[in-house]
């Protein structure tokens, strides 16, 4: 392969295991939100639309993984060590995603019931955020190595 196909292999690659553990995650969500809706219609309660929110959070990793994809394209020369960055990254992003989606889930249900403690459940996806923010900045740094 060629130093640029290198490039597009590693960025897809990291793309797509993020998308991976985004996917599961907000499936995850999702079906927690939907059980928790069914719960409020079967009782007379407002389901909370919000609940949407809790869902969507897994998504803005495949943001970052899009933007090292794009960067990764660029690099010309780096080879087989580009290519495994590319999955270490997707791997620790889209783990956490999977995570704020299994949080995200616990948090739908707990909401829907309670109908209090959103900013709490907000916060803690937050912190889960931060991993990833962590790994797209070092991936970015690791990447200046091979001439991004």
């Amino acid at each position: 392969m060629t130093g640029a196909e290198w490039g597009v292999v590693s960025g897809v690659t990291c793309l797509a295991i993020t998308s991976l553990g985004a996917v599961l995650g907000m499936g995850l969500a999702a079906a927690s939100a939907v059980g928790a809706w069914k719960k409020c219609f079967q009782q007379n309660k407002q389901a909370p639309f919000i609940l949407l929110a809790l869902v969507g959070f897994p998504i803005t990793q495949v943001l970052y993984a899009m933007v090292i994809m794009f960067q990764m394209f660029e690099i010309a020369n780096a080879g087989f060590p580009l290519l495994i960055l590319g999955i270490f990254s997707g791997f620790i992003i889209g783990l956490s995603a999977y995570l704020q989606g299994w949080v995200g889930a616990s948090a739908a249900d707990s909401q829907a019931e309670t109908g209090q403690g959103f900013t709490n459940y907000i916060a803690s996806l937050g912190v889960i955020e931060t991993v990833p923010i962590f790994m797209f900045m070092l991936t970015l740094l690791a990447m200046k190595k091979f001439g991004a």
